[in-house]
């Protein structure tokens, strides 16, 4: 990713540095584990750790250099490694990836990235969810109209909208626990992963320690099926992204002016217009959707390799592990931002609410003539007639609105008290159940 799009928190777990101090601890808890069980010397598991500590902890660049000159001449990334490492430890170094092979290095490195990844990730989701929540509070009795095909639908809230986002990723914060989960496994195998040249137990030793479980069946790699559900988690949560932020984008718009982002002093919107107040960070959010979803095809494509074997995964995976991770990283916590600043306009919501002329009751009215006694596709047939009287006409001299449409009506007003109207031409009766729905997304206040 771009530095315009990276935090440097996310950006550190994919850092070189800790790619190589990652691999390091491998190494050395491999060795740790063969010694204990006579494999190799305790003492040259101890040189192992205490020289390539002190090597790893004060990697520089020129360190950096130097393993890729390395891996230049030797067209191999772990023994590029390798190499440079045995240079700091000495003979002991000849105990260094007894029997194993490189995938036991990448592999299980690039659980422990991952994992660290989405712990960043999921604290990322925590500050989004609390931000839903405040805002969900604020406005739970907001009222606004609903929208289905964009157009006026009935009334809801505008906390019951934000109520169902939080619930969303709610959704998928569990989702990304359970990603995680599959994730953590390690792999320390040796080639083909029959552990023909060293003791399962070092495996688990090692997994033990990097708080990964072992891998029931290697084959020398780890299973792509894990990493495709990672991303494929990943996907779903860049796509609540996007619904959020298309959202707050209508929400802005100038027709409907319900809420917008927040204006900084000295914010420009155009370059050409002084007057623009532009939907920056949703649109930018849904941009970023866009680059997170695209790492899901790749990854799915990536479980399928050759017998035991093979790397056709590898370059895929150095590219979309940062990519997709790093730009979720800035999306979380963009959309936490912005829903804090969030700007609404509930007078704005409540003209538009009545903007049809009352149109959008129709249901309840509907409710009332079936109880009243009518067949429903008759009282359907009375409440269309008079909605679409005051749609069609609205805003021109003999246009009316929906309730005096309905008073209109021989067919209404016989059969339906004027209060009974009123009352379903009351927005509040669509606050009934709010409470309800907020103790199941928030629990009891």
């Amino acid at each position: 990713m771009v530095p315009r799009y990276t935090r440097p928190q996310m950006a550190a777990i994919w850092a070189p540095e800790n790619r190589f101090r990652i691999w390091f601890e491998i190494e050395a808890l491999a060795a740790e584990g063969m010694a204990r069980i006579g494999a190799i010397p305790e003492d040259a598991a101890r040189t192992i750790r205490e020289k390539g500590d002190i090597k790893v902890a004060n990697i520089t660049q020129d360190d950096l250099d130097r393993i890729d000159a390395i891996e230049r001449e030797t067209r191999h990334d772990v023994i590029a490694f390798l190499t440079w490492l045995a240079e700091g430890i000495g003979p002991d170094s000849r105990f260094v990836h007894q029997g194993m092979t490189s995938s036991d290095v990448l592999d299980t490195c690039l659980s422990v990235q991952m994992t660290q990844a989405a712990d960043l990730l999921l604290a990322d989701i925590d500050a989004v969810l609390a931000a839903l929540k405040t805002r969900a509070i604020e406005h739970k009795t907001t009222l606004t109209i609903g929208r289905s095909h964009g157009i006026h639908a009935e009334p809801t809230t505008f906390g019951v909208k934000l109520a169902g986002h939080y619930a969303e990723f709610v959704r998928n914060r569990e989702r990304l626990v359970q990603a995680r989960a599959e994730i953590a496994t390690c792999a320390i195998s040796g080639a083909v992963g029959t552990f023909a040249h060293l003791d399962p137990s070092v495996e688990e030793f090692v997994a033990a320690r990097l708080g990964l479980t072992a891998e029931p069946v290697s084959t020398q790699v780890i299973p792509r099926d894990r990493h495709a559900a990672f991303f494929c988690t990943l996907g779903v949560i860049a796509s609540g992204i996007e619904r959020l932020s298309t959202e707050v984008r209508h929400l802005q718009r100038s027709e409907v002016r319900e809420a917008e982002e927040f204006f900084h002093a000295g914010q420009k919107g155009s370059s050409a217009m002084p007057h623009k107040r532009n939907p920056v960070l949703s649109e930018n959010l849904t941009g970023l959707a866009r680059v997170v979803r695209a790492a899901v095809v790749p990854a799915l494509e990536n479980v399928t390799l050759w017998h035991e074997r093979d790397i056709s995964h590898s370059s895929v995976e150095r590219v979309i592990g940062p990519d997709a991770t790093i730009a979720l990283d800035f999306a979380l916590m963009r959309l936490a931002g912005m829903m804090e600043k969030l700007v609404v306009h509930p007078e704005r919501m409540l003209a538009n609410l009545e903007s049809l002329g009352g149109v959008v009751h129709s249901g309840e009215v509907l409710l009332a003539l079936t109880k009243s006694g009518i067949l429903r596709e008759d009282a359907y047939r009375i409440v269309q007639a008079c909605a679409m009287e005051t749609w069609t006409k609205l805003g021109t001299p003999e246009g009316r609105d929906f309730r005096t449409n309905l008073a209109a009506d021989p067919q209404v007003s016989a059969r339906v008290p004027a209060a009974v109207l009123d009352a379903a031409m009351d927005p509040a009766i669509h606050l009934r159940a709010v409470d309800r729905i907020f103790e199941r997304v928030f629990g009891p206040a």
